[in-house]
């Protein structure tokens, strides 16, 4: 077991954390995809993070994996008349394990080169839905790459997904998204993080599964919001602080116009009627932004958004956008 932070050292830093770093953090956009590329964006946030990881705090991480579980959909369209396809829970099985694979030794390599013994561990983890969530009915999360019209007709007969035109840049498979209702082993996930071992937990939103009335679950064909899973998991364990990395410094209002404001500090009130006005749309800041507010209205005190490489900055408050639950 780590020793507990000192506090009069750091008297800033919070003692229980749940970070969320987005999926860019080993495939960012623009890439070929292959192990390597991963492996190398991981062992870089892996020193990105190192100073957070070395405070000795309780530390939960979820990941997205939004480009992995792509290239799995892909393939496997590719491959459909050889392989049979996988069904969409188990994508995200596929792709949450490999992802915490990477980053667990990403971890613990930057961490022992510190000459710091502490542990990473990466969890598989299933959230349970609502069977009857309106979401199911619905589908409007895209997942995986843009196809022509033509292309994705033919996947929509052959695969069965439901295939949609993005915003002018092509077609693309949406998937239902259910709100998360329950971590599964959550129990466990608080039992190694107070331990001192950092948690890699909840990955792409986790495993999207369904229970019966005798408790037996069943995988469901969905992929679960990761920053919306990120807000729920903090609120469970009563962790005060989330901190959702990605790939801008801080957000801003009125984005791209001559007016734009770049928010530093502000209230849960104030976000929510921001997102209210639309600033946040739903295919970029929109997703993080609800999250922060739900975290914050169900018991949270503080979130921050901010960049990857500006973590501990912002934990010091120098960086990033910092959300609070009444005034700042």
């Amino acid at each position: 077991m780590l020793p507990a932070i000192d506090m009069a050292a750091a008297p800033d830093f919070p003692r229980r954390l749940l970070i969320a770093v987005g999926g860019n953090a080993i495939h960012p956009a623009g890439i070929k995809g292959t192990s390597e590329e991963q492996v190398a964006y991981a062992t870089a946030a892996g020193r990105s993070l190192l100073p957070v990881l070395e405070l000795g705090n309780e530390l939960v991480i979820t990941h997205g994996n939004g480009p992995a579980v792509g290239k799995v959909l892909m393939r496997q369209a590719f491959s459909r008349h050889r392989v049979v396809p996988m069904p969409l829970d188990i994508c995200v099985a596929d792709t949450q394990g490999a992802t915490a694979y990477i980053l667990t030794q990403a971890f613990e390599n930057a961490l022992r080169e510190a000459g710091n013994p502490r542990h990473v561990v990466g969890l598989v983890t299933q959230v349970e839905v609502d069977a009857a969530d309106p979401g199911f009915s619905n589908p409007t999360k895209p997942v995986g790459y843009f196809y022509s019209e033509d292309e994705a007709k033919r996947l929509a007969g052959e695969m069965g997904w439901v295939m949609r035109e993005d915003a002018g840049r092509g077609w693309r498979m949406v998937v239902a998204s259910p709100e998360p209702k329950h971590i599964c082993d959550i129990s466990l996930i608080e039992a190694l993080a107070s331990r001192g071992t950092v948690v890699i937990a909840g990955g792409g939103g986790g495993i999207p599964v369904v229970r019966d009335e005798r408790g037996v679950r069943r995988g469901v064909e969905a992929v679960i919001d990761k920053d919306l899973t990120s807000a729920h998991m903090a609120n469970v364990l009563g962790i005060d602080t989330l901190m959702i990395l990605t790939g801008v410094r801080r957000i801003a209002i009125n984005f791209g116009k001559s007016d734009q404001q770049e928010l530093g500090r502000t209230t849960v009130a104030d976000m929510r009627r921001y997102l209210e006005e639309g600033h946040f749309p739903a295919g970029s800041m929109g997703p993080k932004v609800e999250a922060v507010i739900r975290f914050l209205e169900r018991g949270g005190r503080h979130a921050i958004i901010a960049h990857l490489d500006d973590a501990l900055a912002a934990l010091k408050g120098e960086a990033g956008t910092h959300v609070f639950s009444d005034v700042c």
